[in-house]
């Protein structure tokens, strides 16, 4: 459908012929409000309108009732849920696992003069309730007055407020956003929206892996979880329901529906949701610092895990190894050369035939698995499986499949797109909502698991097979939960077997941090990859993940998909990129090893031994994301909010605490250097800056990259060169002083 710049058409998705059996309720003044349980519950009615270009309520429709509920959990979150008569509240989902930090505090509610107040237990204001009529000088009657509206502003942390847009509009009738109301179809409920003020100069950030600039204000968001196909466009592997903004506030929208958020952009003034379900469950958190809202946000969802020594290593993959002797011919050089490396992954080829995924391997070209996987553990190496969550129609599995109802039967025959890369093209989906399916699935990677597998990628889950029945919920519903339904099973049995809970994920939504570890999905192989998959990386830090990594050099070739080759310079700034990321994998669609670009390769090992050198401080910050509100690579907004810069900067970013990195992203070998409040060191030549200021066309040879680190911090690294993280012993890690005497880290090597 074309834009019309009207609201009702381009946002709320109604049809531009407004047909008869649509139509739009807008909620007014509450006709009750009182306490019961601590909570706070609204009695809210909803008027009918008349639907054109301008609307008008209509008065020969009764109002319906409805429940606003409220209810305030320390720390510094209000809860918001109308099920609209449609929906039983669940108070507990899939999605959210709440901390023991999250307390619930009782509500009071009072009125004084038309301005009901509620109040926590020590009399702080949560919400103010204004009943009041607007103030109006009349002296014309060319236009009706505005429509009896909500009119709630929220207070999650007593120091700022979020208010509903009650009077978003030109004129009375011509509307650009509405504080809370549905849209039915033939008399069913079917969406419904709330609209969040905003501020002329606020910025906004999270969402998930979004592909665009720092600030996402001026940009409406498809919250729908499909494969990204890239990291340069609008599409996005992991959305998830969340948005963090510059006035210091989150909002989290609990849902697991299709949905669209508008962040000031059909209307400037308002941030507008609109979910595809009947109901509205909203989380309004506030804080002091990201971090802060962060902290909060993971009290709600869930906390991310620690990752083991192992999985901080280097990762060498391609799309793909297709025997066990191309695999130990490639560890043997690895070994022989001294280049760090701890992980070995298996992609599309290790089945009897490439991409139909069985869960076993080819005995012919991979003989005797199990010795093969034991014999690299050996040699410290640690073995990574690729496979997907859906049952193909040749796979030796789908019979059984079928008879069990393991995958959602399908509804009506599906078009195929006639790609290995789509769901469509395979037989079914495999069921996460039915548990005798998850213990099917789980029962398939145990068997590989018992053979020594330490790490299952688990591959797609971004979309499902929409027209297929499902045992515990809706396509609707499942689609954008299917990732963590899919990483908890293969996280679980993981865990179970191994002792470590890990699995490389492309697919995300919220709540899927308790299960990491992701990465960014296919990028090209350019400078535009590098530079979509680290603004991809930011805002996947700033929606409450710690853990994320991304293939190196870039996952595919341009123009030529398979088969252009990856430039030189690209390998190594994408290589120091991966440095200073959470993980480190090498994978894409051609060699990646690197002795495959010789005239770089020695600049390819000096940098892997740096990241075994780092090790033991890349652990610290990791533990320290387990239990705060923190990424291992974060935005500098983490840091610097108050610097109205920082909302425009995505192509540096902080590395832990202490850790300043700017990759360079073009061939011409030199960039702007933004360094924010601070005395700043350079990490290689101990060059010292003070912050708050632009280093403008920094020159940079290939085998350096801007890094600075705080002066005065004391990095944790370790001393020894080593082959792989089973070499290395902690307790002998060195303690790094960054002061006056600090002469650079390539200062004694």
């Amino acid at each position: 459908m074309k834009q019309t710049n009207y609201h009702l058409f381009d946002f709320l998705d109604f049809d531009t012929e407004l047909k008869t059996d649509e139509s739009l309720w807008k909620a007014c003044k509450p006709t009750s409000i009182y306490e019961r349980g601590g909570d706070i519950y609204l009695t809210v009615p909803f008027q009918k309108q008349m639907l054109s270009n301008d609307m008008a309520a209509d008065v020969n429709v009764s109002r319906k009732e409805y429940t606003l509920k409220i209810r305030y959990y320390s720390p510094h979150i209000l809860r918001l849920y109308t099920g609209l008569g449609e929906a039983d509240w669940e108070e507990e989902t899939e999605m959210l696992k709440m901390a023991s930090d999250v307390r619930k505090v009782p509500l009071t509610v009072s009125e004084d003069h038309g301005l009901w107040s509620v109040c926590d237990e020590d009399g702080q204001l949560r919400a103010l309730i204004n009943l009041r009529e607007p103030v109006l000088e009349h002296w014309s009657n060319l236009l009706p007055p505005p429509q009896e509206t909500l009119d709630i502003t929220f207070y999650p942390d007593t120091k700022k407020s979020v208010r509903l847009s009650a009077y978003d509009h030109f004129s009375p009738p011509r509307h650009d956003a509405l504080p809370l109301a549905y849209c039915t179809k033939n008399g069913r409920k079917e969406r419904a929206t709330v609209s969040f003020e905003c501020l002329p100069d606020e910025a906004f950030a999270g969402t998930g892996e979004r592909f665009y600039k720092m600030d996402l204000s001026g940009h409406t968001l498809q919250l729908k979880n499909q494969d990204g196909q890239g990291v340069n466009n609008r599409r996005a592997y992991k959305n998830i329901p969340f948005y963090l903004s510059s006035r210091m506030y989150g909002v989290f929208y609990h849902t697991s529906s299709h949905c669209k958020l508008s962040l000031a952009d059909h209307s400037t003034r308002s941030v507008q949701f609109l979910n595809d379900q009947a109901q509205l469950d909203v989380f309004l958190i506030g804080g002091d610092m990201p971090e802060e809202i962060l902290y909060g946000y993971r009290c709600l969802t869930g906390f991310p895990p620690m990752l083991p020594l192992w999985s901080y290593g280097v990762w060498m993959s391609r799309m793909t190894y297709f025997s066990a002797d191309e695999v130990n011919t490639i560890c043997d050089r690895i070994r022989a050369e001294h280049y760090p490396c701890d992980v070995i992954h298996l992609d599309t080829g290790w089945f009897k035939t490439d991409w139909l995924c069985e869960w076993k391997f080819n005995e012919e070209r991979f003989p005797q698995p199990e010795n093969f996987i034991r014999r690299l553990k050996e040699r410290g190496y640690r073995v990574s499986l690729w496979q997907l969550p859906y049952v193909a129609d040749d796979a030796e599995q789908i019979e059984e499949a079928k008879a069990n109802r393991f995958i959602g039967p399908l509804t009506k025959k599906q078009d195929t797109e006639g790609s290995n890369f789509s769901a469509l093209d395979y037989a079914g989906t495999i069921d996460f909502t039915y548990p005798k399916a998850v213990g099917w699935y789980k029962g398939l990677l145990k068997k590989l698991l018992d053979m020594g597998v330490v790490c299952i990628k688990t591959d797609f889950g971004e979309n499902i097979h929409m027209d297929a029945a499902y045992y515990g919920m809706t396509p609707e519903l499942l689609n954008n939960l299917y990732a963590l339904l899919y990483q908890k099973a293969a996280y679980e049995i993981t865990k179970e077997v191994t002792g470590d809970g890990i699995v490389w994920a492309r697919a995300a939504w919220a709540g899927c941090q308790r299960y990491p570890l992701h990465w960014g999905g296919d990028s090209a192989s350019t400078w535009d990859g590098m530079a979509g998959s680290l603004k991809g990386g930011l805002h996947f830090g700033l929606s409450g993940f710690a853990f994320w990594s991304h293939d190196v050099p870039g996952f595919h070739s341009l123009p030529d998909f398979m088969n252009s080759p990856v430039s030189d310079d690209i390998y190594v700034r994408w290589t120091q990129f991966g440095v200073f990321s959470s993980h480190i994998r090498y994978h894409g669609t051609s060699k990646r090893e690197p002795w495959s670009y010789p005239a770089i390769a020695s600049i390819v090992k000096k940098w892997w031994k740096l990241r075994y050198a780092l090790i033991p401080y890349i652990m610290e910050q990791s533990e320290k994301a387990t239990r705060t509100g923190y990424p291992v690579l974060r935005a500098l907004i983490f840091h610097h909010p108050e610097d109205k810069l920082c909302w425009h900067i995505d192509d540096e970013y902080y590395f832990g605490d202490d850790f300043l990195v700017a990759p360079v992203m073009n061939s011409e070998g030199y960039r702007d250097v933004y360094l924010p409040k601070g005395e700043w060191v350079n990490f290689f030549t101990g060059e010292c800056f003070e912050g708050e200021c632009w280093l403008k066309k920094v020159d940079v040879p290939l085998e350096e990259m801007p890094v600075y680190v705080r002066r005065g911090a004391t990095i944790p690294m370790y001393p020894e060169e080593v082959d792989c993280t089973d070499e290395m012993d902690l307790s002998k890690s060195i303690l790094v002083k960054i002061d006056d005497a600090y002469r650079g880290f390539w200062a004694d090597r």
